[in-house]
């Protein structure tokens, strides 16, 4: 079973992709189509305000009518953030995320932000890892042949 730590490692690239509350829609919009991400965590400062998706982008603003231009993610980001820490296991984190039907989930060090983990990351985290056991298995199985 891997930690939160272990998995934010193994990542090629775990820039934290960020934009302060006062950005526009249009900025966050912007930031997700170059970075390719799903999801942009809204800080001020070093503190988590909030987290925007896609989803938010969908559901809050196209159906609003408002300017994206002139709408601060503020107004639509999810402002309550649930937190894993560098401890947790990628069991713990699929476990949250099923369960209150997340997709992104930030990643404290104490208190300090080292990272976001998705569940596109666990879920290739958990297929290696059992591909791992199966390519093990079959040596085993070989291996008792001979």
């Amino acid at each position: 079973m891997k930690s939160v730590a272990q998995l934010l490692a193994a990542k090629p690239n775990h820039t934290i992709h960020a934009l302060a509350p006062t950005a526009s829609v249009f900025e966050a919009a912007a930031l997700m189509e170059r970075h390719n991400v799903g999801a942009l965590l809204v800080l001020d400062g070093d503190r988590i305000a909030g987290i925007v998706s896609e989803r938010d982008l969908a559901r809050k603003m196209i159906v609003s009518g408002r300017s994206p231009r002139d709408t601060p993610v503020s107004d639509i980001m999810q402002a309550k953030v649930r937190v894993v820490h560098t401890t947790h296991t990628n069991e713990d984190c699929m476990a949250l995320m099923t369960d209150k039907r997340l997709r992104h989930l930030p990643v404290l060090d104490q208190d300090r932000l080292v990272g976001l983990v998705s569940i596109g990351d666990l879920v290739k985290d958990i297929i290696s890892e059992q591909q791992f056991i199966i390519e093990q298995l079959e040596h085993y199985i070989a291996g008792e042949r001979s």
